[in-house]
């Protein structure tokens, strides 16, 4: 089992073939779309941009909008932001989720073709590793989503680091990683004045590894990409 890690800032115009690849996003796409299926969503679909979400919303009319521009900021008029606060305090009842995010659902939709896809997050780590070990891999790709030129993207790697030494049989103890998500670039800007739209709560839900025992996988669904849970027990 050979393992590979990109990122998805220093990527190319390629679309090299994959066989499992993990696209991680701990702050916050993954965790916020992880949180909506614990709220009771029944899909979450991820579309690259506002207007394609808007187009989708009309096909969905009962769909939930959640998303955030590059930075953080809420997508105008859409029903939330990028954070899993509100989700953890909602009841759905199978509502689907559209989500548009600048990094997490950029890099789910530049490797569809791999024949497995995952939106990877701490929240949902260990569950997500015995997923892709039920698919005898021969080669898993991390896709790194939240490097940028301001942005050491260590929430990531650190959730990437936490997933290799899960696949190769190793039990760490999260408590590690978890604090390399709030000590990262991104995550210590939470709970600063200057960021609003980045509250401290939303940091401690996504430091918190193995919330959840299920995985998201994406799949291709009447010609729309969507996660869907699969579970498995802790």
């Amino acid at each position: 089992m050979r393992i590979h890690r990109l990122f998805l800032n220093r990527l190319d115009g390629t679309n090299d073939d994959h066989d499992i690849v993990v696209v991680i996003d701990v702050l916050r796409s993954f965790t916020t779309a992880a949180y909506a299926f614990a709220a009771g969503a029944g899909a979450v679909f991820p579309v690259e941009t506002v207007t394609a979400a808007w187009r989708l919303k009309a096909q969905l009319p009962d769909a939930i909008t959640t998303g955030a521009l590059p930075g953080g900021d809420p997508v105008p008029d859409f029903d939330f932001g990028n954070t899993p606060t509100v989700f953890a305090s909602l009841q759905l009842d199978g509502e689907p989720v559209i989500q548009c995010t600048a990094a997490g659902v950029l890099g789910l939709t530049r490797f569809c073709h791999a024949r497995a896809l995952f939106a990877g997050s701490l929240v949902c780590a260990r569950a997500t590793a015995a997923a892709i070990a039920e698919l005898d891999p021969q080669e898993i790709t991390f896709v790194i989503t939240g490097e940028w030129v301001d942005r050491d993207g260590d929430e990531d790697i650190a959730c990437a680091d936490y997933l290799d030494a899960l696949l190769h049989g190793e039990s760490p103890t999260p408590r590690s990683f978890e604090q390399r998500v709030r000590q990262s670039d991104f995550g210590r800007r939470f709970g600063r004045p200057e960021y609003a739209h980045l509250p401290i709560s939303d940091l401690a839900l996504c430091a918190k590894a193995d919330r959840f025992d299920f995985a998201m996988r994406a799949i291709h669904d009447r010609q729309h990409l969507q996660l869907q849970r699969s579970f498995f027990a802790r």
